[in-house]
Order: structure tokens, then C-alpha cells, then sequence
């Protein structure tokens, strides 16, 4: 039975907040990956900047959502254009804690749940905006999912290490295959440590209805960016955001 923990409004305000640092951690973290910067950098140094100009941003600049909104999508000091993303991202942040708490039936499935959302919030849009999973989001999720269910909080351990060993093992065995009959890659190292990390959490029972899922889900989205002529049957579509939302969306609705 689900029990009220927190106000739902009260989880969506403090998820805003969780998005407006995914953010800052979408924008820098490719960056860091790729050597792209010199000296301190990092999600929290130096302090929130515009892009263009280097403007260090106010208080008033950084509040989720309005903050955007009352700038018209553009820089206080430059002008300069500031991505739809940043509010979307919030919003998504927001909105799926708000669902989480409504959802919640203990505090431990909640903060839990928040967690893991925030990190597959952050992988889908870095996957999608770059081609990339750093190992510094897919492997602390993945002994993350592990630690959840030291206890059986979600499913015995057992079953979260056994998910986690086979959700690396099967995305290897199909990179390798399909490798060897087409001498191309189909997928990253970055998916196989996402599909283990689901694993962890969520047991090994889940794998087959999550890589069934985000493959439809994939596969729909290229149908629809081919129809939209964004994309061609030669280009690469990251599979990491589909298992993201696959992987979010067993952990809400999935059996327990």
C-alpha cells in the first residue's frame, strides 16, 4: 500500500533544485571525460557561468525554471542564446520526484529511487547530447543498485549480482556478434555498464523486459527521426537514453 511520505509538491519542488545541478554536470562532465579543460574543473568548480561570455550568474540568474523563463532563454550580460534544455531538464527532474514520492510506499524506496533517477536523467542526456557514459555516473550506480540491496530493499542480492554480471555479459556478447558479422560497433562499453547497473538494482529478472522495451523505444524513435529526415539509416542512435527510460520506468512500475 502506498503511504504518504511528503508532500509530492514538496519531492517536485526539491527535484527542480536536482536539476538545475544535473545541469551543471551534463555540461562539464563530457568535458572533463575528453580533456577539454585544464586546471580546477569540476561539477562544482569553478562557480555557474555563462557559456559565452563568462559572466559568473547571480543568484536571481540560477533559479529552475523561472529564472530562464524571466531571461526570454537568454544571458543577462551577453544576450546570448541559453538552451531549452536547461528548463527541460529541471522540469524533468522535478516532475519524476513528484511521481516518486506519490508513488513511495517507504522512505527507503524513495531516497532510493531519487538517486537512481537523478543519475539516469543525467546518462540520458549526456548519452544523447554526446555519444557518451562516463564511468564516473555507470559505476557508482552500479555499487550503488548493489548496497540498495544488500538487505533485499528491492530484490535479494543474489539476484542484484547476478543482474548485474548478466546485464554487462549480454550487451558484450551482442557488441562482439554483431562485430564479427559486420565489422562495425552497434554499441558502447558505456551501455553494457548502464544494463549492469539496472541489473543491480533491479535483479536479473528484469533484463529481458528492459532490453525489450528500450529496443522498441529505439527503434520507434529512428522511425520517427527518419520520417523527420534527422537522421539516415547509416547514423548511429545512442542506445543508452532508451535503456535510461526502460530502466526508470521498471523501477516505477516493475514488479518488486
Amino acid at each position: 500500500m502506498m503511504i504518504s511520505l511528503l508532500p509530492w509538491w514538496l519531492v517536485g519542488l526539491f527535484g527542480l533544485l536536482i536539476g538545475s545541478f544535473l545541469n551543471v554536470l551534463i555540461h562539464r562532465l563530457p568535458r572533463m571525460v575528453r580533456g577539454e579543460v585544464s586546471g580546477v574543473y569540476n561539477p562544482v568548480w569553478p562557480r555557474s557561468h555563462c557559456p559565452a561570455c563568462r559572466h559568473v550568474l547571480r543568484a536571481r540568474d540560477l533559479v529552475p525554471v523561472l529564472s530562464w523563463l524571466c531571461l526570454r532563454g537568454r544571458c543577462a550580460f551577453c544576450q546570448a542564446g541559453i538552451s531549452a534544455r536547461y528548463p527541460l531538464v529541471e522540469l524533468l527532474t522535478g516532475s519524476c520526484f513528484a511521481l516518486l514520492a506519490w508513488r513511495a510506499g517507504d522512505a527507503y524506496w524513495l531516497l532510493g529511487g531519487l538517486w537512481l533517477t537523478a543519475c539516469l536523467i543525467a546518462l540520458l542526456v549526456i548519452d544523447a547530447e554526446t555519444g557518451l557514459l562516463p564511468d564516473s555516473l555507470t559505476l557508482p550506480l552500479l555499487w550503488a543498485g548493489l548496497l540498495f540491496n544488500l538487505n533485499g530493499a528491492r530484490v535479494p542480492l543474489s539476484q542484484a549480482v547476478l543482474g548485474a554480471v548478466a546485464g554487462y555479459l549480454v550487451l558484450w556478447l551482442l557488441y562482439w556478434c554483431f562485430r564479427l558479422l559486420t565489422g562495425r560497433e552497434g554499441l558502447g562499453y558505456g551501455d553494457f555498464k548502464l544494463l549492469a547497473a539496472l541489473g543491480a538494482w533491479l535483479g536479473w529478472q528484469a533484463l529481458p523486459p528492459l532490453l525489450l522495451l528500450s529496443s522498441l523505444t529505439g527503434l520507434v524513435a529512428a522511425g520517427i527521426l527518419m520520417l523527420l529526415r534527422r537522421m539516415s539509416r547509416r547514423d548511429a542512435l545512442p542506445f543508452g537514453p532508451f535503456l535510461a527510460l526502460a530502466g526508470w520506468m521498471y523501477w516505477l512500475w516493475g514488479a518488486a
